[in-house]
């Protein structure tokens, strides 16, 4: 609760001083948060002194300041919360207090007063209005007067402003007359000459119009005629507002209205809505009408578009059916879009004049196609919707050409290219095209190809391609279907009887297969690559008899020959190297050197039209070739292909001398084909582009400088060709000549096409502010008004060759837009110049930038000011590009060169013109190249320039000037860099500040954006000048010029589209991010940032909350304490579902910064429904992606805590059906009983869920994500390892709620992939799959709850079946087959299944199991089942998966043995199969030259070349299996592996075998081959790669038999380098690898030894095998200490426990191997060197993993290898050696506690004791060693440690048992008998009060078992003195009395039984001597003993023996 105390007073003193707004501001914040969080009694208790503070503030007299914009927003939100939360009583006085300055019309010196109190009165009526509409008619009269008499634009604009805000609470109380008046003068107000007053008076007729059944049909004409008289002059923010308007009312006339009620009458109109709604629909229909039908809506657009001229006002008409249909809705839209499209073919395509021009026909083109496109068909159509445009479009447009029926007219080629780019648009967004889809368009498309119009044809190839990639299995057919029409036509082409349009035909099938062709590297699987072959024949063929025709038909063959040579280029290097040789020589015949009769005039028009046309053409397949062969590109080949192009411009020059006669006609007209002008520019153009791609590196010094003259004079030319210089002079005679953008010829005289991102300044720091302060556009906006700057506008059939380059899986690729030929030149040879200038000397460089300089000064341009104007632009443009280039290629160089005083003195001054110029994009290209050159050049220029530009500032006060300044201050800071730029920061801050106060919009909107820039350039330098920056944004936030109305009418009219305040929001968030976490050392400095960032997030224009996100992101990082994450959350969800895409990418960045910060947090804050609205968003548009990191992100940190819920969601998304499901359910042909029940299950579950889920559908791509989520969840629990999740029992067990957990919804998953199984989308289909086969995986062991030992999966085999067998339909793809195959396997190998009979039943084994198998056997295509016509690469990649599928079988039969009966009759067929596979992948990764040689392996034909190139990705990712398959074969001796690799018939006796003398096995080298490059090649350690690694590993073990491998290895090369990599392994791999690595090692020692008599190389063998062997011990010491010191290590080994011991076990085994195969000195060279490093073990304190105990076995099993007669000396001082070294070690221990020091203790007492008892008798050990032994024995014993008592009495046992064979531990081992007594003694209190512990009682019963060894040494006359010693030490424990007998008394009378029997004499005698007491307790316990308590004495020492636990 506040208290009174809490709302502080405002100190009046303060405000007098310096910071007194400030102070204003801040308390005006503190208020407002204090006032939210007061209590309801503090606010009435100070609510009048509140009142009258805030008053003073509204309406300031001394010495209160102006209030600005953030001071009235903030007292009229302070008055809000007062008058909600506290009395509202005052409310009348205030509003009268305030209408008092509002109305004061007089007083123009006290505007800031007067918009205060209009704002807050329209603030105050907005929310109270309805209850205080006794002031409606006064604001309304205010507001009147003011439109009327105020000179201040920024006034009107807040009085109309005021008055919307009134009538939206208290509309109900205004009288007709003054709604008469309002509408009057609001029409008035939308032609004012102040753009905000006009944007003003469209929102309030927007509400005066509602609702929107009181709307006339003269209301909405007059209100269209006048937005549209208004656009001309309006900008972009207004054209919006105007549009908001429009569309408002012409949604209107589209409501339901009751007929009886005159249309005139205004009364009831409320009344009458409310009863619209509530009665039902079939009723209101009879009586009700809507005031225009659709057609007749949109028609008042299209005739007010008709009439239009300007390209401004028509652009912005196209904006009102932007807005009208956003207003009527998706719905609406998608009811009646044949109907739209209709509308805008008819009445706006198809008007005459529309079409007049060719630039006309492309701006409509463009206009009509953002609208078909960006608007309606991403934002609105649903799927079920694109399917139904697809069809219209096809039914009403594509199928309607021809006309064949008498009547009809075809459409014409501009609605036909129309149709067909948005076919392609939705075909790309469709992805699989369903089967009525595929029926609309397959037939039309093809049809079309044969159009007259080239724009036509060209779009009609790309739609058939969009199609064809989209859907691959129409690819083939298409293909063969273009073929055979092409090869008809190429045989027509010569008849003289063919048809007049053979020519188009031939062409339009060219471009199609063209098309096509460039899709096959995308879509390998579904094309054979002989059609390439026969492709390329077909256009050799007609190359070679193009000279027997005449110039029209050769020209026709000329460009299908190029054309299809040019696609065939991008199957890439391996179909184009070996017909390389072949197209040089065609290039060479095509392109010959220009000869001197080139130069004799005499040619006509047609034949120099026919030499360019095969020249360009040409060289059309040249770019290809550099551009996707770029490895083919020798040093050769790029000498010769440029002195071809230098041909083919020196062709061109020839050309350009000569006067032809009919040169110049049109530059592209529909029919007459392209002029020759234009196949000039084509030429060169396509010479240039391949320059480009080649690359300068490959061209000489001269072909260098000719290139920069000849591109110099393409875009800096001074002369130009006719058709300018007339418009020209025209221009220039009659002044018209305005700006170079509002050209519309499609040349604007040579103009460059490639744009300068406005802001190049620093595209890393601000892309996304691109546009950030220009406008809030969206994308179609922008759109629509980017066209507005767009002279010159492309099109696909500008260039044909973009027809192959772009690549389709490229989401945008539809918007690619080729240049005109004319205009692309000039694009080639600029690109071309920023190449190749930067690697020029520097007298080159200086020429060519003085000739550039030049050209722009040239006096022909005086006569020319629109090719002065586009040479301008051009050169700037050039330069920018070419100090890019020079930045990141040739840095160094061009510091010199570039760099050079004389080059930079020249460019600098040049670059201050063009800056200095008022166009946008000179200014913006300008200022980058300025940073740029100063980044190159050095400080000298860096100080001159900034002279210059603040001597340009001072002197003049043009703002044009003056914001080209600002922006190259902010771009010469941002490029040199915060340190190099160090020098000028002051200069360029306050100069920055000062123009930021500037009032003129155009330079404080650049000095805000420089200022900026210069910021995050500077870093931690500007921290001095953080407050001052601050205070300077709060005073241009406070100042009314600012504002976007403020200002004088000029600035009010330019400031809407450069608004101030996001950019005072861009600099704030630039000080949060230099400041960081520093921005808690200063409280004031973070008041002051905390309330600027508060104010602009409640600002209401987009672009500022846009800003205001960024900075809330950045302080959730360095100040998350001062951010209230819950607020900013549910204001983030807000802006989700905001109309405006920037506000939602926005807040979804912000989202994602919280999500991964902390996603449990953002959980709890919001919910399923957070992530179900980001679902939705994805869902309604799938082109934002960032929802998709959001909800990854979410999935990957809380997935594994509740997958339930997850699942839940993703199920929803899952349930509702796609579009293309309701068009085609392909499941049914398929589907048997179990598919039907469990769709049967679904469909009740849908019922049960609601009707919603039945009628609501989610995209494709929306379920496609779903199911991606499933896999990620799936992946998560196994990554985990958490056991509950799939194990339900021992959830219980531990109490965790099953219903939550992964393992309860696995019905759901298998649901979920059933309904993706059964789906038409591909890539659904493949992700279902990959569920289902996550869930095989993931369960396949999980217990079944109810059914102890059944398997969870067991109950779900239906459907899991029915899920896989829509896969094997007829409709499915190979990639869908080969991953079901895949999964099927998993499900057959995990052993859910046993039964052999139920296996045949289920549905996998009929496809997989039994059918495909026989298919392997035939060579050439498979044809399988239903699928005829797979392709070779599909055959061969389906080959892999089935082979794939049978080793993951042999694999798991390993495990599961009953699949080894299945796989046993199919052996003979698989294992040459997968022998076979493992050869063609290994030829495969070959170089490709050994596939050329037919002598090296049979290889199938179809992998030849191309195939290769396909089938790479799946050999590699299944070879490992196979080869792990082969492996297990070959360890089961299988005799067909065997045979095979051998290349031996089955059946021969392989074992009888003896290669070794014949050589390596044929398949030897490539299986060993491929193992070496697997372990040889180092990839990231995933699980994958281990199991790779280890298959190879345990396949080489296999084939290092010399049955296979001969030779081979111990060839002293081949010897190395295994050896070296073995080496490389062991100091590198995990312990599971090297674990096998030995075994692999071991293995080679033991076949070696045995075929290599003697020699070097055996030594040479055995030393390198130890020192294998031997790293592997010595390294796990080393990286113990490693990870013990500093948690890694170089050489640590990883892995765990087991596996580290299994190795070193494994290590101790191969030393024993070697040792044991070996003469007498190697053999203790071999012992020794084990032992020493098992000793290193021994003496190991760094962890406390026991590594001792696990290998001692194998330990012994070295030491026990025998030893020659001739070395006992040296094997002893070993043994010697190393029992000295253990006690040593257990000495070191004396005195330490801890885990490591007893483990030490153990290890080394047991080590000691295990040499003992291995040693053979001959080897003497010293007494003492053996006795200190015994000592320490006995120390452990005496010491009180339970567990070192246990080991040190199993010691003594052994030693005991080996004191037999050996007399010294004879003579010592009584020395052990004091410690067993006492510790015997030691138990007496624990036997009396009943505490003894098992592990006590098991010591007990051992030293029993001593005891007994003990008595069995001695000799019969000392057995009577050792039995008087222990009778009496065993009577110590007899309880004789106790009833039942305790465990460890039943134990001691066995035991004294068992030595009775022994030697009754002796235990007589001892018993005598017993005292009376002992002997009492003896005689009674064995008494009862032998009474018949056997039976219970045995039962008691039953669990002592399963006990036994050492």
């Amino acid at each position: 609760m506040a208290f009174k105390g809490e709302i502080a007073e405002l100190d009046e003193n303060q405000l007098t001083a310096d910071g007194g707004e400030l102070y204003l501001f801040q308390w005006l914040s503190n208020l407002e948060r204090s006032l939210r969080n007061a209590s309801t009694d503090t606010l009435k208790e100070t609510q009048a002194s509140v009142e009258a503070t805030l008053l003073k503030v509204l309406i300031p007299s001394e010495p209160y300041p102006s209030p600005g914009r953030p001071l009235r927003n903030l007292a009229a939100r302070c008055l809000l919360v007062l008058y909600h939360c506290g009395e509202s009583r005052s409310l009348f006085d205030t509003l009268r207090v305030l209408m008092k300055p509002a109305s004061d019309i007089k007083a123009t010196d006290k505007d800031s007063t007067r918009i205060a109190a209009l704002w807050t009165i329209g603030e105050l009526m907005e929310a109270f209005g309805s209850q205080f509409m006794s002031f409606m008619a006064e604001t309304a009269t205010i507001a009147i007067k003011t439109l009327r008499s105020s000179a201040s634009s920024h006034v009107r604009f807040h009085a109309l402003t005021m008055l919307r805000k009134t009538l939206v609470s208290a509309k109900k109380a205004l009288s007709d007359s003054l709604a008469k008046d309002i509408i009057k003068q609001m029409k008035n107000g939308l032609t004012d000459k102040a753009l905000p007053v006009q944007r003003a008076a469209a929102a309030v007729l927007a509400i005066v119009y509602t609702p929107e059944d009181s709307v006339t049909l003269a209301d909405v004409e007059s209100i269209m005629s006048i937005c549209v008289k208004s656009l001309e002059n309006s900008d972009q923010v207004t054209t919006q507002s105007l549009a908001q308007l429009v569309g408002h009312m012409l949604a209107a006339t589209q409501m339901e209205r009751a007929v009886a009620v005159a249309e005139q009458s205004q009364k009831g109109k409320k009344e009458q809505e409310d009863s619209d709604i509530s009665t039902p629909a079939h009723i209101a229909a009879e009586n009700t009408k809507v005031l225009l039908t659709p057609g007749d809506m949109l028609s008042q657009i299209s005739t007010q578009f008709n009439k239009a001229h300007s390209r401004k006002t028509r652009a912005g008409i196209f904006m009102f059916y932007v807005t009208l249909l956003a207003k009527l809705g998706p719905a609406f839209v998608e009811a009646n879009y044949s109907l739209l499209v209709g509308h805008l073919m008819a009445e706006i395509v198809s008007y005459p004049k529309n079409g007049a021009t060719r630039y006309d026909k492309l701006f409509i083109r463009k206009l009509v196609g953002a609208l078909l496109r960006e608007l309606i068909a991403v934002r609105m159509l649903t799927e079920q919707g694109q399917i139904a445009a697809i069809q219209d479009l096809s039914s009403s447009y594509l199928k309607r050409w021809p006309a064949l029926m008498p009547g009809q007219v075809a459409p014409s080629s501009s609605i036909l290219t129309i149709a067909l780019e948005e076919v392609a648009g939705l075909l790309q967004q469709l992805g699989n095209a369903p089967p009525p889809v595929q029926d609309a368009v397959s037939i039309p498309l093809m049809t079309l190809l044969t159009h007259p119009s080239h724009s036509v044809r060209v779009n009609a190839s790309w739609t058939l391609r969009c199609f064809c990639y989209s859907t691959p299995l129409r690819l083939p057919k298409a293909i063969l279907a273009i073929t055979e029409s092409l090869q008809r036509d190429i045989e027509s082409l010569q008849s003289p009887a063919a048809p007049s349009d053979i020519d188009r035909r031939t062409l339009g099938h060219s471009y199609g297969l063209a098309a096509l062709i460039a899709i096959v590297p995308h879509r390998p699987l579904y094309v054979s690559f002989d059609v390439s072959a026969s492709v390329l024949d077909t256009a050799t063929q007609l190359l070679k008899r193009v000279s027997d025709h005449d110039v029209h038909v050769a020209g026709v063959e000329v460009e299908v020959a190029w054309t299809l040579i040019a696609s065939l280029m991008l199957l890439g290097p391996n179909f184009v190297r070996s017909h390389l040789p072949q197209l040089l020589v065609l290039w060479r015949n095509a392109l010959p050197k220009p000869t001197a009769k080139d130069n004799v005039s005499g040619r006509s028009a047609a034949e120099w039209k026919f030499l360019l046309h095969v020249r360009e053409s040409a060289l059309g397949a040249i770019l290809c070739f550099l551009l996707h062969n770029s490895q083919l590109t020798t040093l050769d080949v790029a000498r010769r292909i440029s002195s071809l192009l230098g041909n083919a411009l020196s062709f061109s020059n020839v050309f350009l001398s000569q006067t032809i006669e009919d040169v110049f006609g049109p530059s592209i007209t529909e029919d007459t084909g392209p002029s020759i002008r234009t196949r000039e520019a084509s030429l060169r153009r396509r010479a240039y582009q391949c320059f480009s791609a080649l690359g300068t590196s490959t061209l000489t010094e001269s072909v260098q400088s000719s290139l920069l003259q000849s591109v110099l004079s393409v875009f800096a030319g001074p002369d130009i060709d006719n058709i300018s210089a007339m418009q020209a002079s025209i221009a220039s005679t009659s002044g018209s000549f305005a700006s170079i953008w509002q050209m519309t010829d499609g040349y604007a005289y040579g103009l460059t096409t490639l744009e300068i991102s406005e802001n190049g300044v620093d595209q890393s720091t601000t892309s996304e502010s691109s546009r950030r302060g220009h406008s809030n556009s969206d994308s179609i906006e922008h759109s629509i008004s980017a066209l507005l700057r767009k002279p010159i506008l492309g099109a696909f059939e500008h260039d044909t060759l973009s027809l192959s380059m772009i690549n389709p899986s490229e989401e945008e690729s539809w918007s690619f837009n080729a240049p005109p030929p004319v205009s692309s030149v000039c694009d080639a040879a600029i690109e071309l110049f920023s190449q190749l200038l930067p690697a020029q000397d520097l007298n080159t460089t200086l020429r060519t930038i003085n000739h550039l300089i030049e050209s722009n000064r040239s006096p022909k341009l005086d006569k020319n000011a629109g090719r002065r104007a586009a040479v301008m632009l051009n050169s700037v443009v050039a330069i920018v590009r070419t100090l890019r280039v020079s930045m990141i290629s040739h840095h160094r160089q061009s510091k010199d060169t570039l760099g050079h005083s004389q080059v930079t003195s020249a460019l600098g001054a040049f670059l201050k013109d063009a800056l200095v110029d008022g166009d946008p994009a000179l200014r913006s290209a300008s200022s980058e190249a300025i940073g740029r050159l100063a980044n190159i050049s050095g400080s000298s220029f860096l100080t001159s320039q900034t002279k210059v530009l603040v001597d340009h500032i001072v002197s003049n006060r043009d703002p044009q000037g003056r914001a080209g300044c600002a922006l190259a201050f902010g771009s010469l800071y941002s490029h040199v860099g915060g340190l190099a730029a160090a020098p000028i920061l002051k200069t360029t801050v306050n100069l920055l500040m000062s123009l930021s106060n500037d009032s003129h919009p155009l330079v404080h909107f650049w000095s805000l954006r420089a200022l900026g820039h210069v910021i995050n350039a500077a870093s931690l330098a500007f921290a001095p000048f953080v407050s001052s920056t601050l205070g300077m944004l709060l005073k241009i936030y406070l100042s009314d010029a600012h504002e976007a109305e403020g200002g004088t009418l000029n600035n009010a009219n330019i400031g809407g589209d450069l608004q101030a305040y996001p950019l005072v929001c861009y600099i704030l968030d630039a000080i949060i991010t230099i400041l960081g976490p520093d921005v808690h050392d200063s409280p004031r400095t973070r008041a002051i940032i905390l309330d600027l960032v508060h104010e602009f997030s409640v600002e209401d224009d987009e672009p500022i909350l846009v800003e205001a996100i960024r900075c809330i992101q950045h302080l959730l990082m360095f100040a998350p304490e001062h951010v209230d994450v819950p607020e900013i959350v549910n204001r983030f969800r807000r802006h989700l579902s905001s109309p405006r895409r920037c506000l939602k990418l926005a807040a979804i960045d912000a989202l994602y910064q919280l999500v991964q910060k902390d996603a449990l947090a953002m959980s709890r804050l919001g919910g399923d429904r957070l992530v179900e609205d980001l679902f939705g968003m994805l869902d309604g548009d799938p082109s934002i992606d960032g929802v998709r990191n959001v909800i990854s992100s979410w999935l990957l940190q809380t997935a594994i805590h509740n997958p339930s819920a997850w699942i839940d969601l993703c199920q929803r998304i899952m349930l509702r059906i796609n579009a293309s499901q309701k068009v085609v359910d392909t499941a049914n042909s398929l589907m048997d009983d179990e598919g039907q029940s469990l769709s049967a299950s679904m469909s009740n579950d849908d019922t049960r869920q609601g009707n919603i889920a039945m009628v609501a559908t989610s995209r494709w791509r929306t379920q496609l994500f779903a199911l991606r989520c499933l896999h990620e969840i799936c992946t998560l629990v196994a990554r985990f390892g958490r056991r509950e999740h799939i194990d339900i029992p021992f959830a219980r067990s531990h109490g965790i709620p099953v219903n939550g957990l992964l393992v309860s919804r696995v019905p759901d998953l298998i649901k979920m992939a059933f309904t993706a199984s059964a789906a038409y989308v591909t890539e659904i289909r493949l992700e279902g799959l990959v569920v289902l086969r996550d869930v095989i995986q993931v369960f396949c062991q999980a217990p079944d709850p109810d059914y102890p030992d059944a398997l969870l999966l067991e109950q779900h085999q239906a459907p899991i079946t029915a899920a896989l067998t829509p896969a094997f339909s007829p409709d499915s793809t190979p990639e869908i087959l080969s991953s079901a195959i895949d999964a099927c396997a998993v499900f057959v190998g995990c052993g859910v299944v046993k039964d052999h009979s139920e296996r045949l039943t289920v549905g996998i084994s009929k496809y997989l199991i039994y059918k495909d198998i026989h298919f392997l056997q035939e060579s050439g295509n498979l044809t399988m089942g239903n699928f005829v016509d797979l392709s070779p690469n599909a055959s061969g990649m389906l080959r892999v998966s089935i082979l794939s599928a049978w080793a993951r079988l042999e694999i798991a039969s390993s495990e599961q043995t009953y699949l080894l009966d299945v796989i046993k009759p199919y052996r003979l067929i698989l294992a040459p199969q997968w022998i076979a596979s493992l050869r063609d992948y290994a030829v495969i990764r070959a170089d490709s030259e050994f596939i050329h040689d037919a002598s090296a392996v049979a290889l199938d034909p179809s992998y030849a070349s191309l195939g290769k190139v396909v089938l790479l990705p799946y050999y590699a990712s299944s070879w490992a299996t196979i080869l792990q398959a082969v492996a297990n074969a070959m360890n089961r001796s299988d005799q067909y592996i065997s045979a095979t690799i051998l290349g031996k018939e089955v059946g021969s006796s392989v074992d009888s075998i003896d290669s070794a003398a014949e050589g390596p096995a044929p398949l030897f080298f490539p299986l060993f081959g491929l193992i070496y490059e697997a372990l040889a090649t180092s990839l990231p350690d995933t699980s994958s790669r281990v199991d790779t690694v280890i298959a190879c590993l345990g396949a080489l073990k296999c084939l290092l038999d010399p049955r296979y491998s001969g030779k081979a290895l111990l060839e002293p090369t081949i010897f190395q380098e295994f050896m070296s990599l073995s080496h490389r392994m062991a100091m590198t791999e995990s312990a599971e690898v090297l674990v096998h690595l030995i075994t692999v090692l071991t293995t080679f020692a033991k076949h070696f030894g045995r075929y290599v008599p003697g020699g070097d190389l055996r030594r040479v063998l055995q030393k390198w095998s130890f020192t294998r062997i031997s790293h592997a011990i010595k390294q796990q010491r080393e990286s113990e200490q490693c990870n013990h010191f500093s948690g890694f290590g170089m050489t640590s080994i990883q892995g765990d426990l087991s596996d580290i011991a299994k190795m070193i076990s494994g290590s101790l085994g191969a030393f024993h191997l070697i040792a044991s195969t070996t003469e007498s000195v190697v053999r203790e060279d071999v012992r020794g060197i084990g032992c020493v490093l098992y000793g290193e073990l021994l003496k190991d304190e760094t962890s406390e993993a026991d590594l001792v105990t696990p290998t001692l076995p194998a330990f012994r099993s070295l030491l026990a290898v025998s030893c020659h007669p001739s070395i006992h000396e040296r094997y002893g001082k070993l043994i010697h050696g190393l029992l000295s070294s253990c006690l040593l070690n257990v000495d070191e221990m004396r005195g330490r506690e801890g885990l490591i020091s007893s483990r030490k203790v153990k290890t080394n007492l047991l080590a000691a004791v295990l040499i003992l008892t291995v040693i053979p008798p001959q080897v003497a050990v010293a007494r003492d060693v053996v006795e200190h032994l015994f000592f320490l024995i006995s120390q452990k014993l005496e010491e009180g440690d339970q567990q070192m008592a246990i080991v040190a009495i199993h010691c003594a046992k052994t030693l005991a048992i080996a004191a037999s064979g050996s007399e010294l531990l004879r003579a010592c081992v009584r020395l052990l008998l004091p410690a067993l007594i006492q510790y015997v003694a030691k138990m007496v209190p624990q036997v009396d009060n009943g505490t003894m512990s098992e592990q006590q009682a098991i010591s007990i019963d051992e030293i029993w078992k001593t005891f007994a060894t003990l008595v069995s040494l001695a000799k019969e006359e000392q057995r009577s003195r050792l039995f008087s010693v222990l009778l009496p030490t065993i009577t110590l424990l007899l309880r004789p009395s106790q009833i039942p007998p305790s465990t460890i008394h039943s134990s001691a009378i066995a035991h004294l039984l068992s030595l009775a029997a022994s030697s009754p004499a002796s235990f007589k005698e001892a018993t005598t001597q017993l005292d009376p007491s002992e002997r009492e307790v003896l005689e009674m316990s064995i008494r009862k003993a032998v009474e018949g308590a056997m039976g219970p004495v045995q039962q008691s020492m039953k669990p002592q023996i399963s006990l036994r636990s050492f």
